[in-house]
């Protein structure tokens, strides 16, 4: 029986888009059904497999999208979500091959789903992109979004507390704004995809959380004091508000966790 392990390896090793979707997707069935071993004996690969394209920039090399009002910062606006949802697939099954050995069995249940999750997102958002007359890949992509899980690869702490409980928690302040302008912009639909997205998000966030008080609780700490010394060593942006307190608050993410940390 292959481990769970050696199955997220795969996954990551996958390079082209619609097979890490395809990978992602049988990787989690055959968890859910019992088919992989709960075991960790193969170490994850330092960086996923990537595809030819898109061509991945430095951040101050990526050209400037706009705001979402014409067509085509709509098409950039969705295709720079394509690309973190494309790496979120890699960043969930990494965390649950990397530092499942730490945690229940029910860690790999969570982040198995979550994988499964950014698969659809990106497969629907790819979809959204090709009924416009683009895709994934037709734009070059943010390149730093491994950074996060390269520089916490050592620490399951450092990693749920920078992933899912900050840069995911942005996408919960952000979307409801880019969905309203999806709407205004007369796509409806690619606004009923975000608000889709949005929610699962929500779960993923309150997952980060549960499994850092996990650690916290094991270890006899403040969860909210050590995540904010995990964001100072860690994080190489700021916290900035507006913050969406009420679905931060659903996901277990309240505010004595951020707000001392809030750049105004």
């Amino acid at each position: 029986m292959e481990d769970v392990a050696s199955a997220c390896r795969r996954v990551l090793l996958t390079a082209g888009p619609l097979d890490k979707v395809r990978t992602a997707r049988s990787v989690a069935r055959a968890w859910r059904r019992g088919a992989l071993g709960h075991d960790f004996a193969v170490a994850p690969p330092d960086e996923p497999a990537r595809p030819a394209r898109p061509e991945l920039l430095p951040p101050g090399r990526m050209p400037k999208r706009g705001r979402g009002g014409s067509e085509r910062g709509r098409l950039a606006l969705l295709h720079a979500l394509a690309h973190i949802e494309f790496s979120a697939i890699d960043l969930a099954f990494d965390v649950a091959g990397r530092f499942g050995a730490q945690f229940p069995r029910s860690f790999v249940d969570d982040w198995l789903s979550v994988g499964a999750d950014e698969a659809m997102h990106f497969a629907i958002l790819d979809r959204r992109l090709r009924a416009l007359g683009s895709g994934y890949g037709d734009m070059p992509a943010h390149a730093g979004l491994w950074e996060a899980a390269s520089s916490t690869a050592h620490d399951a702490a450092a990693r749920l507390a920078i992933v899912p409980m900050v840069l995911e928690a942005r996408g919960l302040d952000v979307t409801p704004e880019t969905v309203a302008r999806f709407d205004a912009a007369g796509d409806p639909v690619s606004g009923r995809i975000l608000h889709r997205i949005y929610t699962d998000e929500i779960r993923h966030v309150g997952f980060g959380a549960k499994w850092f008080g996990y650690l916290c609780a094991n270890a006899g700490i403040l969860p909210a004091p050590h995540w904010q010394m995990l964001v100072r060593r860690y994080f190489r942006g700021v916290l900035k508000p507006p913050f969406n307190d009420s679905a931060r608050a659903a996901a277990g993410l309240t505010r004595d966790f951020y707000a001392p940390l809030a750049s105004v």
